[in-house]
């Protein structure tokens, strides 16, 4: 097993864990740690495991941070950077 493996599967049981803590600001803080943690260890994973790796991580990530990644969507429609429902205006 390799170190961006371990850290990677090590992040997934500390999310994990977080998000099974009770919080007053609805575990926002420890997502901004997590994402800032998170993001190169992303990027270390695919130059070391490659793109499918690198996607497969990424998935995972998101679905444990799914609130900051749905907002970040929101976010990118409202900007009309992001992908688009329905026909194009």
């Amino acid at each position: 097993m390799t170190v961006p493996f371990a850290l990677a599967c090590l992040w997934l049981i500390a999310a994990n864990v977080i998000a099974m803590l009770p919080s007053r600001d609805h575990h926002w803080t420890a997502a901004y740690w997590l994402i800032g943690c998170g993001v190169p260890l992303l990027g270390w994973l695919t130059v070391t495991h490659g793109p499918v790796a690198g996607m497969v991580a990424l998935a995972m990530g998101a679905s444990v941070l799914r609130w900051p990644f749905i907002y970040l969507v929101r976010w990118l429609r409202r900007t009309g950077a992001g992908p688009r429902r329905g026909p194009a205006e």
